[in-house]
């Protein structure tokens, strides 16, 4: 399983799928958590788009498209207390 969830944290790693997508909003759901992406290495646009939805923290620094395009993106999210960062 690519998608986990230890210690409040979500960990992506590897290739992650749109079957992982019901996994992933699960884990969305649990209080007080944030989103590592350091060990992904290929995103769904299903899961980028609950990952744009969910005002979570993101943290880890994915290689390649992920983290040249899209990780900027997602850290301008807004954060739950509503300011972008």
């Amino acid at each position: 399983m690519s998608i986990t969830l230890r210690d409040k944290t979500i960990h992506l790693e590897g290739r992650c799928g749109v079957e992982e997508a019901e996994i992933l909003l699960g884990h969305l759901s649990t209080a007080d958590v944030r989103v590592d992406l350091g060990g992904c290495e290929h995103l769904h646009a299903a899961l980028a788009q609950l990952l744009m939805a969910a005002p979570v923290p993101i943290t880890g620094e994915p290689g390649g498209f992920l983290g040249t395009w899209l990780l900027p993106f997602l850290s301008a999210q807004p954060n739950p207390d509503g300011n972008t960062g």
